[in-house]
């Protein structure tokens, strides 16, 4: 071996020892740095059962990673910290599951998204420390004591005792752990198509379109009350939405709007059996026949240009003033939909859905008469059912938004 090659080997040898030295320090140097994570929970929620699951993985497979859990639901102090850490951080918190790994924030769970960047966070900062700014705001609430009371999800929260079953007249049992947002969605959507205050006037502007020779125009001109309907719901619940998330997860929303559903399905449930002709009572008499004049006048109207104009305007009018039909029906669905804690693309589809059985009613009524030419309408006996199973549901929903908010979180 020449001189030459024998240094190229001692040379090979020395920097492999080297790399072999260095990897072993680094990766005792990350083993050995401790890592602080802080996982903001709800008892009942899926979503944070399912992250406790990638928690839980994560504990195991590095040792100096330490997870402080607290219970939010139940927990006002624990809520109050939420907060805290939330504005200390710049983190806008609309509810559960939340964690804080150093001074990154990770709000709710999307499988398989949510554990590659929190694993990757946990390997960044055993190698560079990564500064506790939670474990500060933790001993300060703390005032010197332990922190705040806090616990890990039980193991099987999925029993008979954690699931909620309401009783609805004419369907019976209801589990709402084996229902879902979508039907939640079509059920409560529904339930508030089922409006006296807004039918009428459908009824009777689809009286006076039967009458024209013009089938088109007829046509278009109850498709541009409908859509004109739609639209005024959704602005109003869109808004709803958009609040609700501008104020974030506050208690103190969730147990007003609880109240406002206490309230609609209170209203509701007297409506039944106090109202037996399902008749609208919002708005006086005049009111009413200055309603029906502006749509004979705009019905009338020679310009069709005009008369769309005249017919979408007056949609947005009538419906805005009676939407207090509702009771709170819109109100109650978005505070569900924020408990959720959805990507903002999924609370607008559900909005649709929801929109879509709110009008599907008036659709059926449309379509039937402009097909046999006759005016129709619900009948008593499917306004005054949706009254009491609407009524019924309202009621549950209120309670379990003041009580058991978990019970309204969907997997």
């Amino acid at each position: 071996m020449t001189i030459v090659r024998r240094l190229a080997f001692i040379a090979f040898i020395l920097f492999s020892t080297l790399g072999f030295a260095t990897t072993v320090f680094a990766q005792e140097t990350a083993a050995g740095n401790a890592v602080d994570a802080y996982f903001f929970w709800g008892d009942g929620c899926p979503h944070c059962e399912k992250e406790e699951t990638l928690l839980v993985r994560l504990e195991e497979a590095y040792p100096t990673l330490e997870i402080h859990r607290f219970e939010v639901f139940h927990d006002r102090e624990n809520a109050a910290l939420l907060q805290a850490v939330g504005k200390a951080i710049g983190q806008d918190v609309k509810g559960v599951p939340f964690l804080v790994i150093g001074n990154q924030a990770y709000s709710g769970y999307a499988e398989g998204v949510v554990d590659r960047a929190v694993e990757a966070r946990v390997k960044e900062c055993l190698s560079l420390p990564c500064k506790d700014l939670v474990g500060e705001i933790v001993a300060a609430a703390a005032s010197g004591t332990e922190e705040p009371a806090s616990g890990a999800p039980a193991e099987d929260v999925s029993g008979e005792s954690e699931s909620g079953t309401v009783r609805v007249p004419f369907f019976g049992e209801v589990h709402l752990s084996d229902m879902s947002l979508p039907v939640l969605s079509i059920v409560i959507g529904t339930l508030d198509g089922f409006n006296p205050c807004a039918m009428w006037v459908l009824v009777f502007l689809i009286g006076m379109l039967i009458g024209m020779k013009n089938r088109a125009r007829m046509w278009t001109l109850g498709t541009a009350f409908i859509v004109a309907s739609a639209a005024v719901y959704f602005l109003f619940m869109s808004a709803w939405l958009e609040l609700i998330l501008f104020l974030g997860f506050i208690t103190i929303v969730r147990a007003i709007i609880g109240l406002v559903a206490l309230g609609g399905g209170a209203y509701s449930l007297r409506d039944f059996f106090v109202n037996k002709n399902a008749e609208c009572k919002v708005g006086d008499l005049n009111a009413k026949r200055k309603t029906m004049d502006r749509i004979k006048d705009v019905v009338q109207k020679r310009s069709f240009l005009l008369a769309l104009v005249g017919i979408v305007a007056l949609a947005f009018a009538v419906n805005l003033v009676e939407l207090v039909c509702s009771a709170g029906f819109p109100a109650v669905f978005t505070q569900i939909l924020t408990v959720n804690n959805l990507p903002r693309w999924q609370y607008y589809g559900y909005i649709l859905l929801y929109l879509f059985f709110f009008m599907i009613d008036d659709l059926i009524v449309f379509v039937i008469s402009m097909v046999t030419l006759q005016a129709t309408g619900l009948t008593t006996k499917y306004t005054r059912a949706s009254r009491l199973i609407g009524g019924t549901l309202m009621v549950a929903i209120g309670l379990l938004l003041l009580f058991r908010p978990e019970w309204l979180m969907f997997g």
